[in-house]
């Protein structure tokens, strides 16, 4: 007799189909939960409309909750103290805790009494997925007899030693004093209320108390949409010059000049050509760079491409070349693997546990000098055995398409609740996933 679909109560404060980033990975999991448990979603009112034209029925299927009255006010503070859009996440995530304690607030008093009544199996948090976002909930249903599961959680990993100049940049002012979130209310009654703790990486995981270690299960925080992306695929014999793609936002972290730094010798041997897809207050400083370099000919710049258009122009290119020094999750990777383009990422975060020994190249974590001089190590290496990068590609989209889509997230997800629920034993896929 097959188990029964459990009844979930989704909190997805971040939740959007229109919109990228956490609240699009929101509302992907909620619509691959959907087709596993009887989930009814919650959220934020500013994804209202959004959801409604996907056509979920408010009411019966979810229910939007309006935050603005304390959020609006610290959307103001938290303008003024990040000034330029796109760095300042540390701040963003501080500032975003009051008006989340509000969302809980207003949604005890809609569900609260649906929960005491066992109207659902389990609640679960999704989003936020920043570990320092704590729950009122977790008490609350565990009084209530409810499981409460929180996570993937991601985030919290540490600036890489000789990074300070980008840290700066990137107005990261708060992460110097991370670790006071441990101080802030429900940190503590979060952990040990919660049935389940899913963690996105190694590194947030590590940051789960030793005594909250057993009721702790890693899953990867990213997958793909296999209808949005892994459509197309590079395809044809591997011919130089070596196509290298970056694809993000251009901010310090990301590593977009090191990568330049460390194919410029290449690009004017002309066996390597990059190109940035993306953009960002770094741009100047890059056609700079490359001016200097004398290689403006063998690098472009598409901005922006449209997310629909975006795996076709991707899948022109050999390599995904991304050495962020600071990266939670790496959608983006998982994305371009999918297209079987062989990765170039740092062995640190979310990247470095997407890419296996086997399907691309994770390159260890040192001084700016040192990891110019390793990705230069991998295209030197490519330039002069091209025939590796379409098997190599061909593993790293089998990987993607085995562990990496939201299919096979919420199968993971679904093992966690038959847990909590009593059904079968703790799930461990291992840490990283193994191909």
């Amino acid at each position: 007799m097959p188990a029964h679909r459990p009844r979930v109560l989704l909190i997805a404060e971040l939740c959007n189909p229109d919109w990228v980033s956490v609240p699009l990975e929101g509302w992907s999991l909620y619509r691959a939960l959907a087709e596993v448990a009887d989930v009814h979603l919650v959220t934020q009112v500013r994804n209202r409309e959004n959801i409604l034209k996907q056509g979920v029925q408010e009411g019966s299927q979810f229910t939007a909750l309006d935050s603005t009255p304390v959020e609006k006010p610290l959307d103001k503070v938290g303008q003024f103290m990040r000034g330029t859009a796109g760095v300042g996440w540390t701040t963003a995530t501080a500032l975003s805790v009051l008006p989340y304690y509000y969302f809980e607030e207003v949604l005890w008093q809609r569900f609260g009494q649906r929960i005491k009544a066992r109207e659902f199996d389990l609640v679960h948090r999704y989003t936020p997925i920043s570990p320092t976002t704590p729950s009122t909930l977790a008490r609350r249903c565990k009084k209530a007899g409810v499981p409460f599961v929180m996570g993937p959680l991601n985030g919290g990993l540490p600036w890489p030693k000789g990074f300070g100049g980008a840290r700066r940049r990137e107005k990261e002012w708060l992460s110097y004093i991370r670790d006071a979130y441990k101080l802030m209310p429900f940190y503590k009654s979060t952990r040990e209320n919660a049935a389940a703790i899913i963690t996105g990486s190694r590194a947030t995981r590590g940051q789960v108390g030793e005594s909250w270690q057993d009721k702790t299960v890693y899953v990867p925080e990213n997958a793909i949409d296999t209808k949005r992306f892994g459509t197309a695929k590079s395809e044809g014999p591997v011919e130089l010059p070596l196509r290298v793609a970056f694809v993000g936002r251009f901010v310090p972290y990301k590593g977009m000049a090191m990568l330049m730094e460390a194919a410029a010798p290449l690009i004017r041997e002309g066996k390597v050509v990059l190109e940035y897809i993306g953009d960002g207050q770094e741009m100047p400083n890059l056609k700079a760079q490359a001016a200097r370099e004398g290689i403006e000919s063998g690098v472009t710049f598409a901005g922006w491409v449209k997310h629909q258009e975006l795996q076709g122009r991707l899948a022109k290119n050999h390599v995904f070349g991304f050495p962020s020094v600071r990266e939670f999750g790496g959608a983006v990777v998982c994305e371009a693997m999918a297209l079987g383009l062989v990765p170039i990422v740092m062995d640190y975060g979310g990247p470095g546990e997407i890419v296996s020994p086997a399907t691309g190249f994770a390159v260890p974590m040192g001084t700016p000098e040192d990891i110019v001089a390793s990705v230069r190590g991998v295209l030197t290496k490519l330039v002069a055995d091209p025939s590796v990068i379409r098997p190599m590609g061909d593993r790293a989209r089998q990987r993607i398409f085995k562990y990496f889509t939201w299919k096979a997230k919420a199968e993971q997800v679904l093992e966690v609740y038959r847990w909590v629920l009593g059904e079968r034993g703790q799930p461990d896929w291992g840490m990283p996933l193994a191909d």
